[in-house]
């Protein structure tokens, strides 16, 4: 029995450290720091005649695994140490990376270095903030009496009035369009107060600061050099990126499918884009971007935290020119909350004043794969949606246009239809916004589809007028305008970039009302109110983009152009020919003549 014992204890120390290593819970560390095995008495008592003792030694065992854990405790015990030198590690690489790259080729680095350089700055915002920011309050505060801070923004206000004054009259001499913009916002934000809920209480500073920055926003990137270049770079990035998407739509639907249906065109970049969101949100690069930008429009119109951060995660969830889509969305979000205050002003004191209040969560995924695949996954409903909505909504047009084709038969009224009355209707909001009279009732036809139907039916049909024009087609063909010009075109681009339709009523009350189901008719009271505030703010943003719109690319030589053999049309050789058989200088010689007589029809042809 004494042989036998020890031998028996030995066995079932070995059977706690196996059940121990699927489950490492508190009795390993707590026996790992008084250095014995667990399930081994603490106080060991003698066994047998011999006076051995007992759980004084290890199980051999279990002896092989304390160093292991010991590594493991320690680095428990040191974890935040160990982050700091794989971030350190990582910053080195990446800093070794970026320098090595420059002293290669910097231009090729420039967009590398300049997004380095933004994210450094914030970060050291972030850390004087953390530093030096209640020092700076302490000192700040005393200086803030209230009747010198009226003064100053009665001061402020007075001195942007006077510049956009300033600056309209002498920008908009060479331009008078723009005046016809401008005269647009006025007019829909004159609108929207007159329908305002509580007209009291609106608060004029947020509806100034909104539309200050849309304005200010509009002018770095349609104006400035450096402001147009980055939204470019970025719009081309984005679509290289969204181009990834052909690599699994090819693979599952084939190459001619994607190349030639409309659906398996746009709908699988919807799946990508989720999935890549999904991915970003996942490791927290999307609510940083997200707070700094929030944090911007809450200090300067003075939101809470709930509706600003609403808003700024909008921009990066809308639905063909990249890059004027990137500015209609980034300008839109001052705007929207602008108008959305304008139309219905808060009248009680909001929980929500500070972004203490509000979390950004990162999701329940657990790991990249899972975020990847929930992106995905998520993406269906909203695909589904579409197409459900695209099948329905186009049928009922079809119908309606064959209803409105046999009563205007009657009447002898030929071709009416649902885009010919949107063209009539609409056609004063297409000139308000900046729009010139002839190309008003094709931008009139494409906000009525979108209005009623949806944004990919208008964008498509946009990009036709679009690639008619690339093409070098004639203007007119009978009575109906085949493309319009490049500033209705960037105008009608910021127009329709927005989800405020028709189709969408019932996905947003369906989504607000899972979110909240006792405020269901509170949703249904508001909605068509919300419906029209969305559609305007799209028109005031191509309003400002109408404003503050310039020509740009240089002039193109038509004599060198026109004296070379063309083997196709383009929009340059159409407005060299136009100038041609609009011509009486003997300047074009008769082979531009004939270049121009190949592609069109005209009576000097003959």
């Amino acid at each position: 029995m004494e042989q036998h014992t020890p031998r028996r204890r030995q066995s079932n120390s070995l059977t706690s450290v196996a059940s121990g290593l699927e489950n490492m819970g508190v009795e390993l560390s707590e026996s790992l720091e008084e250095d014995q095995a667990p399930g081994s008495d603490p106080n060991p008592t003698e066994v047998g005649d011999s006076g051995s003792k007992t759980g004084l030694e290890p199980s051999s065992g279990w002896r092989s695994l304390q160093p292991a854990l010991k590594v493991r405790c320690f680095y428990r015990e040191h974890t935040q140490l160990f982050r700091w030198i794989c971030k350190g590690l990582l910053c080195t690489a990446f800093a070794a990376f970026l320098l090595i790259a420059c002293l290669l080729d910097f231009q090729r680095a420039l967009a590398l270095f300049v997004l380095t350089c933004v994210v450094l700055v914030f970060l050291a915002y972030s850390l004087l903030k953390r530093l030096l920011g209640p020092k700076l309050q302490r000192c700040v505060k005393p200086l803030g009496h209230p009747r010198l801070n009226l003064w100053f923004k009665r001061g402020l206000a007075l001195v942007a009035f006077l510049g956009l004054i300033l600056w309209l009259a002498l920008d908009t001499s060479q331009r008078p369009e723009q005046l016809v913009s401008f005269a647009g916002v006025c007019v829909f934000i004159g609108l929207l107060f007159a329908v305002s809920k509580h007209h009291r209480a609106v608060s004029w500073r947020a509806v100034s600061w909104g539309l200050g920055i849309q304005f200010v926003l509009g002018l770095f990137v349609i104006r400035t050099e450096p402001g147009f270049v980055a939204f470019q770079w970025l719009g081309d990035q984005i679509q290289i990126f969204l181009s990834y998407t052909e690599a699994g739509s090819s693979f599952v639907f084939g190459e001619t499918l994607i190349k030639d249906v409309f659906a398996f065109q746009v709908l699988p970049v919807i799946v990508f884009f989720s999935c890549a969101m999904s991915v970003l949100y996942y490791v927290g690069l999307m609510q940083w971007v997200i707070l700094k930008i929030s944090w911007l429009m809450q200090v300067t119109m003075g939101t809470t935290a709930t509706e600003t951060l609403s808003v700024a995660g909008n921009i990066f969830v809308s639905q063909i020119d990249a890059a004027s889509l990137i500015a209609a969305s980034v300008m839109a979000a001052p705007c929207a909350l602008a108008l959305s205050k304008l139309v219905y002003p808060e009248v009680e004191e909001s929980k929500f004043r500070s972004e203490e209040g509000v979390k950004l969560t990162y999701g329940d995924a657990q790991n990249l794969l899972e975020a990847a695949s929930n992106g995905a996954a998520l993406s269906v409903k909203v695909v589904t949606n579409i197409i459900a909505n695209l099948i329905a909504f186009l049928a009922v047009l079809a119908f309606i246009n064959a209803a409105l084709s046999w009563l205007g038969e009657m009447v002898d009224v030929q071709g009416l239809s649902f885009q010919l009355i949107c063209s009539y209707i609409l056609r004063p909001v297409a000139f308000l916004m900046g729009v010139a009279w002839e190309d008003c009732s094709v931008v009139a036809e494409l906000l009525g589809v979108k209005l009623f139907l949806n944004e990919f039916v208008a964008y498509q049909e946009l990009s036709e007028y679009k690639q008619r024009r690339l093409a070098g087609a004639e203007e007119w063909v009978g009575s109906r305008k085949q493309w319009i010009s490049v500033r209705a075109e960037t105008l009608t681009t910021f127009a329709l970039c927005g989800f405020a339709n028709f189709s969408s009523i019932g996905i947003m009350l369906g989504g607000l009302t899972s979110m909240a189901p006792q405020r269901k008719s509170d949703f249904s009271q508001i909605v068509l109110r919300a419906l029209c505030t969305g559609a305007i703010v799209s028109i005031v943003n191509a309003c400002v983009a109408g404003i503050l719109y310039v020509p740009r690319g240089a002039e193109v030589d038509c004599l060198s152009l026109l004296n070379t053999t063309l083997s196709s049309s383009s929009f340059e050789v159409y407005q060299c020919c136009r100038q041609v058989f609009q011509s009486t200088s003997p300047d074009f010689s008769l082979t531009a003549l004939e270049n121009c007589c190949r592609f069109y029809n005209h009576t000097i042809c003959a």
